[in-house]
């Protein structure tokens, strides 16, 4: 209990592969207490201090499961005095069509719509909102996730999901101001072309167009989220930071 109460805490969403998978190991290595939550139980080949203990099993695209686990994140973090230091909305989908075809504006049924919005725009605006006197208390950080698809047409990212990554980089621009007075900074990362698991086929087709000539990795997105969650960032506030090696350019 001690020991827990002068820890740092973050609570992650999306945390069980790729840039979420790296974020935890980032900040557990620095002795940060993370409070891992995904839509699957605690992987058992994670390799972080705690991590069953610290998982919430969650479905984000169920608004009042959503609301059960805000509930649970803030009975866990009495341990801290009922204070959260970083929030960091990760999780994310992008559905495809057949073979994993691109998913346009006609190929996207409304439920489709409906299920891309709930994760990856509402389900951060939840998360905030129902933790945000645990990061006033901890003068915290939020960092979104939001995607270089959210400002350019993408040839693998779909309508639904790019579109919700421009709502969720609007979002952060909004929630800067609201919960800057509250001593609370809010921030979004947009990566590019990063070296996980989900990649699509034809992506090296892009790495051709990189001035860096490479994907990312998501090391290099968990040392960004880590930078805009700690004092090295104090007067970052409402900022998207691109990581994508200059794609955007």
């Amino acid at each position: 209990m001690t020991e827990n109460a002068e820890r740092k805490t973050l609570i992650l969403t999306g945390a069980s592969r790729g840039i979420g998978h790296a974020t935890v190991k980032r900040f557990s290595s620095a002795g940060w207490r993370v409070i891992t939550c995904s839509r699957h139980a605690f992987p058992e080949d994670c390799p972080w201090e705690a991590g069953p203990e610290d998982h919430i099993q969650v479905d984000l695209a169920d608004a009042k499961n959503t609301e059960a686990a805000i509930a649970e994140m803030r009975e866990r973090l009495t341990d801290q005095g009922g204070r959260l230091n970083a929030l960091v909305n990760n999780a994310a989908i992008s559905p495809k069509g057949p073979g994993g075809s691109r998913l346009g504006v006609f190929d996207t049924d409304l439920d489709t719509w409906y299920h891309v919005f709930q994760v990856n725009f509402l389900a951060p605006v939840m998360l905030a909102r129902g933790l945000v006197e645990e990061l006033k208390a901890g003068q915290g950080s939020v960092v979104n996730v939001t995607s270089i698809a959210g400002d350019r047409v993408h040839p693998f990212a779909g309508s639904a999901y790019a579109t919700s990554k421009a709502a969720l980089a609007s979002l952060t621009r909004e929630m800067a101001s609201e919960f800057g007075r509250l001593g609370v900074r809010v921030n979004a990362i947009a990566p590019g072309e990063i070296d996980t698991a989900i990649l699509s086929p034809g992506t090296e087709k892009i790495v051709a167009e990189i001035p860096m000539r490479r994907l990312g990795t998501p090391e290099e997105v968990a040392r960004t989220i880590y930078f805009l969650c700690t004092d090295q960032s104090s007067y970052v506030n409402g900022a998207e930071i691109q990581i994508n090696g200059g794609q955007h350019v």
